[in-house]
């Protein structure tokens, strides 16, 4: 005879995975997902796992896909058809873009304007975007050198974003940002010898390890067909980003990731280190693209607070910090290209004017806080005119 106990255990058990059932048919009508767009890389730390595909909502509203490739792009082969020019995005979130459209990125805007002004005469031109979030220098290096050469691109175009890719490549500053994220990234040092070398200890790191294991690549498997773990995760993410901005200062510019020690001259040993690191990994990044007969041409972003629409609030801003200029990064790596014949354009003094001009915002959403976060798609467009312009009036750079 069938214990009592055991039909209510069952019974109990099969009300709850019942129940478990109607939320996840639930969440897919309400469309919901919230899904993990990122996996272990043993070259990069971390990177986008293939043909993962989500509305994100977080900032900004973008239906992702990420292509069998790992790129946030649509499908390319790595065989470069003749009568082609080719142009890879190595870059961050700002290249990642997850909080618009493809058509709205400015890789995307870049390639329609290109293919208008033809400034490499019939030659199509087709864009490939190597960008991912929180990547820095070191990781933009080595994805060059592991990924984008495949593709057999014509033009390295590095997106750098200074409000953190400066603190990106110094294992010190970025560990006091986010450890987690620092223990699981490789990082590049200068060695006695004076010569860069590369630190990928993450790969030891019992961290890393556990997420590239069986159980997390489960966990990972499992979280792109089960809306529930995405609904489970959104929830974590969000308590842990609302602890974040409670730590935040109020300032305008003061956001999540970025830094304010970035508007000023190396602040101490730690800054001055990072800075000599980022320069030197833009050189060799630019003695590797010159080997391979390619064109480099590194472009600087721009954070909200340097191009806020409202000269007061900048002004509040650099008198906190007791500053005459928002653009000393923009303004470092610009002199560094001109003594190291490395072409440099920077987007933020020319962002600032148009968004002063028209007094619009060229960060920040509605469902977050327009003047903060990631580029808009007003912000995406002009940089595809910006950059489609500079290459269009000089093709050989």
């Amino acid at each position: 005879m069938i214990n009592q106990k055991f039909i209510n255990f069952i019974l109990l058990v099969g009300s709850f995975l019942f129940a478990l059932a109607l939320v996840e048919v639930g969440l897919r009508i309400a469309g919901f997902s919230f899904e993990l767009f990122y996996t272990t890389d043993p070259i990069a730390g971390f990177s986008h796992p293939p043909n993962v595909e989500a509305w994100q909502r977080r900032e900004g509203n973008a239906y992702i896909k990420i292509n069998s490739q790992g790129l946030r792009d649509r499908e390319h082969s790595k065989i470069k058809h003749e009568n082609v020019r080719r142009i890879a995005i190595l870059g961050d979130s700002y290249a990642q873009a997850l909080q618009v459209p493809l058509e709205k990125t400015f890789w995307h805007e870049l390639e329609k304007q290109l293919n208008i002004c033809k400034p490499f005469g019939t030659q199509e031109i087709e864009v490939i975007n190597f960008g991912v979030s929180s990547y820095g220098t070191a990781q933009e290096l080595l994805t060059l050198r592991h990924k984008v050469w495949d593709y057999n691109p014509d033009i390295i175009l590095l997106a750098l974003t200074t409000g953190n890719d400066i603190r990106n490549n110094s294992k010190y500053l970025e560990s006091k940002e986010n450890v987690k994220v620092a223990s699981s990234m490789p990082f590049f040092y200068y060695n006695e010898e004076n010569e860069l070398v590369l630190d990928n200890s993450f790969t030891q790191n019992p961290l890393w390890q556990r997420k590239n294991g069986f159980i997390w690549k489960s966990f990972e498997t499992l979280h792109h067909y089960l809306r529930i773990l995405q609904l489970l995760r959104k929830v974590k993410n969000d308590l842990a980003h609302r602890q974040m901005a409670r730590h935040n200062d109020s300032a305008p510019s003061q956001e999540i990731g970025l830094n304010d020690q970035i508007y000023l001259p190396p602040v101490d040993i730690h800054w001055e280190n990072a800075w000599r690191v980022t320069e030197g990994l833009l050189l060799k990044m630019r003695d590797e693209i010159q080997n391979k007969n390619a064109k480099f041409l590194v472009v600087t972003l721009s954070s909200s607070i340097q191009v806020h629409p409202k000269r007061a609030v900048r002004e509040q801003f650099m008198q906190r910090l007791k500053i005459n200029s928002l653009f000393y990064p923009d303004n470092r790596i610009k002199a560094l290209g001109k003594r190291e014949n490395l072409d440099v354009l920077n987007l933020a003094p020319v962002f600032q004017q148009y968004a002063e001009k028209k007094q619009i915002f060229l960060h920040g959403f509605e469902n977050t806080q327009l003047g903060k976060g990631h580029w808009n798609e007003k912000g995406h467009q002009l940089a595809g005119e910006l950059i489609a312009e500079t290459l269009c009036a000089n093709p050989k750079l």
